[in-house]
């Protein structure tokens, strides 16, 4: 007996039951995201649950409020489609949206036609480009076109985004959604999915928690519920019967219903053999092609899988259609009812028959001139040992989406190489791949898997070709150090070495060298120097490039080890070799140059170290070495900082960060989480520093090695200019305190010796102060720039209580210095310390000139916390200047403050706490804090509570 008559406004659809709650939040979230705020909901539960019908009466919804609203669905048999979820939403859409794309740069164009075949045949230069960006970064540039796009298409109206199924998303369809909650579109957006969470990827998962959105636990039906859905037509003893047969899945108790049996099946999934059973052996056969060809498909393909004539096509269709089996959807194509049918009819199919059936679809593709990533899932499941046309397929459709979900291309080159032989014929063949493999399992994140690849190449590598078995095992072991495994990789490089007759031969310098990388990794400088000692600078069995790399290392552990004038010297030599080198010498060799970007940086050369970061990164682009990438950024960063340039950094640093979040590396994100935790700390955004310096705390673990102690020393630094100096004290002393055996480098050693003397002597603890000055002067080295100014500083910090006018000299010595040393953020610090020691000293003009002087510089660096330091003590001295967060608006109403006035300002102007972030150079988090506490002393608890409030005041 059917369910009663179907709900108002849900054509096709059974009635909604027991679904209260989930409808108000639905009316909450419609409501925010139509008021411009973006919205992220989940609905999560077990199949047949209703989660599909939910996200059909939120459809409804989003389109009485006038939002786009946009569907797609992920699918079981195809979730390996690059971006399947996505295309299913929204390329129909784009085909009709000609002039949204038309409003975006040329490049996103570009980009967003490698993805959406509606727009592939339209937006010319779309074809894979020979110089592109291959170290997987490139995903990121494309997750923002899609961002973008999504901007684009929620214009004027609002765009709801409602993806169902997403537990069998695609990787690359995962790792965007994940992008787009951290970093949310600016219109009327809401994005809702639907997944079973025991299904479920940990990044599709996290999803709620990263986006801080809405969850919706849609549970089973109860007893009486169940009997509302059924309706007065079922009598109580069947209705019973049903419950329990269903357990309250709405999804089984409708299937039930149909049944006219009196005994119904023990397993509620039984019932869906029970409906196939029931189909005539025609239809049966093309329901099982139907599941085969695709989630949504086309009659034709369909015939091709069941070798069925047209009339027989026809005549299937009417009656699966009839029976509920197939519903129409689009133009000329069908999908089944719900993902449980479909895979009911491909599992009740026999294996031979349906290893036949894709055969034959993947035949009717290659014959029709299908792309190779069309046919790829065809050819997959259909392909036999040995078929060579199976295997080109499979690697052209891996090449075609390597740069934008290699995921999927790790993939297929896997399922290629699964097809290939072990023979000697096919062995050169084999080790093509398997390098594309490695590098793809690298860019794509799964480290492991790509240490795994790097292994078998050595395996299959012969024993004599040392130089090819040294390069894998140099890949190697940067895989496991990405992993956090050091020992490991120090133990293959080791082993490696002693399999080699002559240690000392051309083949073994790359072992070498990175051996000197893992020993300056965990600080140990004096083995790194031993094992350079024995190389050679250059010999003529050496490949170019190779003479390039060793140079650059040599200059680092000459720093670490304190042999300034040596370091200098072999850093200027590096140097000029680099710049003879063509960037073709560099490719191989980025994880050495690296060390010698950095070592410019630490030995204050920065822009010589820009240059070299910029040209070093340029090159990991290219050649797809994501795992040095994310470094050579994060460095980049770490200059910027340092020459004051905070803005500029933020970009960089962000695009290290996200880098390092899609290698799934601890130890890159550390280095590029600390990096922005420095950067937003001197930025002034101390919450979102903080949070940033956390995250990299609780990354290292138990590591011990030197971007450990970076992290920790960050978010000390972060704590110290929070105001919570006591907590930032302990940190900081904690990295620094062993001077005998370091683990920070130097420069890093002295600036933070000059910062515990600042914090001391504002805690009122002159000795320690002054202590902390004094072993700042003993890791002085006047001829580097980057110690230059900091020593004098840190003296001024200790005198300024009993003799300002001392500390105002020092404090003036200590500016000139580290202009000259271009450190433009610490020399504003040296000039704010000398207006307030001019100032205690009684010097009102001097102490206006510097502050106004230490304002400039801080507005110029972005340093809007110094900045507005700077402004306050200028004010004290009855200068005429306004406060830099509340420019122009006097007093604040209601008790806010000038930044929570500003806030609230730009609410009433409608804008997104997205928007606002990017107004005021913000934070998300800290626009929507400030908005708390303007709610609290407003007395509101909504956004139009605070624009009737403050129309009110005017």
């Amino acid at each position: 007996m059917p369910l009663r008559a179907k709900a108002a406004g849900s054509a096709g659809a059974s009635p909604l039951v027991g679904r209260d709650a989930a409808l108000r939040t639905f009316d909450d979230v419609v409501e925010a995201a139509h008021a411009g705020e973006f919205q992220f909901l989940a609905v999560v539960g077990e199949p047949g649950v209703g989660k599909t019908r939910l996200l059909a009466e939120l459809t409804g919804l989003t389109g009485r409020y006038g939002l786009t609203t946009l569907r797609g669905r992920a699918a079981e048999f195809e979730q390996i489609m690059p971006f399947s979820a996505l295309i299913d939403a929204l390329d129909d859409h784009l085909e009709a949206r000609a002039e949204t794309v038309q409003r975006l740069g040329v490049p996103q164009q570009r980009l967003l036609a490698t993805v959406f075949p509606a727009l592939a045949a339209r937006i010319p230069g779309a074809e894979p480009d020979e110089n592109a960006d291959r170290s997987g970064i490139v995903r990121l540039q494309l997750y923002r076109a899609v961002r973008k796009l999504v901007d684009e298409l929620a214009q004027p109206h609002g765009l709801a985004l409602i993806l169902d199924d997403v537990h069998w998303a695609d990787p690359a369809s995962a790792e965007f959604l994940d992008h787009l909650v951290r970093h949310a579109p600016r219109g009327r957006v809401l994005v809702a999915v639907a997944y079973r969470p025991a299904q479920a990827p940990p990044r599709v998962a996290a999803l709620v928690g990263t986006a801080g959105g809405h969850q919706i636990t849609v549970d089973p039906l109860n007893s009486a519920e169940v009997a509302e859905l059924l309706g007065p037509g079922v009598n109580r003893a069947r209705g019973r019967a049903l419950y329990e047969a269903s357990g309250g899945n709405p999804f089984y108790l409708e299937a039930l219903s149909r049944m006219e049996v009196d005994e119904l099946p023990a397993s509620a999934r039984a019932v869906l053999q029970v409906e196939l059973d029931a189909l005539p052996p025609g239809s049966l056969r093309l329901a099982q092609a139907a599941a085969v060809t695709g989630d949504e498909f086309e009659p034709a393909l369909v015939a091709v899988a069941a070798e069925a004539s047209e009339p027989e096509l026809l005549d299937g269709l009417d009656d699966l259609v009839a029976r509920d089996i197939l519903r129409p959807a689009g133009t000329g194509r069908f999908q089944f009812r719900h993902p449980l049918v479909r895979q009911a009819a491909y599992e009740y199919a026999e294996a031979g028959w349906r290893l036949g059936a894709h055969a034959r679809l993947a035949a009717q593709l290659a014959d029709a001139g299908a792309p190779a990533t069309v046919q790829a899932h065809h050819v997959e499941r259909s392909s036999s040992f040995g078929d060579t046309r199976a295997v080109t397929t499979l690697v052209t459709a891996a090449r075609a989406v390597a740069d934008h979900a290699p995921e999927t291309g790790a993939h297929w080159l896997r399922k290629a190489l699964d097809l290939i032989a072990v023979e000697p014929e096919t062995l050169e063949y084999r080790l093509e791949l398997l390098m594309e493999l490695c590098r793809a399992e690298g860019v794509s994140g799964r480290l492991a898997d790509g240490r795994d690849t790097a292994r078998e190449l050595l395996r299959l590598l012969p024993a004599g070709q040392h130089a090819r078995r040294a390069r894998a095992a140099r890949i190697c072991a940067l895989m496991e150090r990405q992993l956090d495994r050091p020992l490991e990789a120090r133990a293959l490089l080791l082993d490696e070495l002693n399999r080699m007759p002559n240690p000392r031969a051309a083949a073994a310098i790359p072992l070498r060298m990175r051996l000197v990388a893992e020993s300056l990794m965990r600080v140990d400088f004096r083995a790194a120097q031993a094992v350079l000692d024995l190389m050679p600078d250059s010999d003529d069995g050496w490949e170019p490039g190779l003479a390039v790399a060793v140079a650059a290392l040599r200059a680092m552990p000459a720093y670490a080890g304190g042999r300034m004038a040596d370091a200098v010297r072999r850093a200027d030599n590096a140097e000029r070799v680099l710049d003879a080198a063509p960037d073709a010498h560099l490719a191989e060799w980025l994880d050495a140059i690296a060390w010698l970007c950095w070592t410019g940086t630490c030995l204050g050369r920065y822009p010589t170290a820009l240059r070299n970061f910029e040209r070093a990164a340029g090159v990991a682009r290219s050649t797809g070495q994501t795992y040095v990438l994310t470094n050579l950024l994060a460095g980049k960063g770490r200059t910027l900082i340092a020459l004051g340039r905070l803005p500029e950094a933020m970009d960089i640093i962000d695009e290290s960060v996200e880098g390092a979040r899609l290698l799934q590396s601890g130890q890159q994100l550390v280095f590029a989480l600390t990096q922005l935790c420095l950067a937003l700390a001197w930025s002034g955004e101390h919450e979102a520093a903080l949070r940033a310096g956390q995250e990299a705390v609780a990354a290292v673990g138990g590591s011990s090695e030197v971007w450990s102690y970076m992290g920790r020393n960050a978010l000390g630094v972060a704590l110290v200019l929070a105001g919570r100096l006591d907590e930032g004290v302990d940190a900081l002393v904690e990295t620094c305190a062993d001077f005998d055996n370091p683990r920070l480098d130097r420069a890093t050693l002295l600036a933070t010796c000059e910062l515990l003397a600042q914090a001391e002597s504002a805690r009122g603890r002159h000795a320690e102060a002054g202590q902390w000055a004094g072993r700042a002067a003993a890791l002085d080295y006047p001829e580097l720039p980057v110690f230059a100014g900091l020593v004098p500083l840190a003296r001024a910090h200790v005198v300024h209580a009993e003799d300002p006018g001392a500390a105002a000299a020092l404090a003036e010595d200590a500016a000139v210095r580290l202009r000259a040393g271009q450190r433009s953020l610490d020399a504003g610090r040296a000039l704010l310390l000398a207006g307030l020691a001019h100032k205690a000293a009684g010097r009102s003009g001097q102490a206006r000139e510097r502050l106004r002087e230490a304002t400039e510089t801080f507005q110029a660096c972005g340093a809007r916390a110094l900045e507005a330091q700077a402004v306050r003590e200028r004010r004290r001295l009855g200068d005429r200047v306004p406060a830099p967060a509340a420019a122009g608006q006097g007093d604040a109403p209601f008790g806010l403050s000038p930044r929570e006035l500003q806030v609230a300002k730009l609410v009433v102007q409608g804008l997104t706490n997205q928007r606002i972030a990017e107004e005021l150079s913000l934070s998300v988090r800290t626009v929507e804090t400030h908005l708390s506490r303007a709610f609290t002393k407003l007395g509101v608890d909504s956004r139009v509570g605070v624009a009737i409030k403050l129309a009110r005041d005017e």
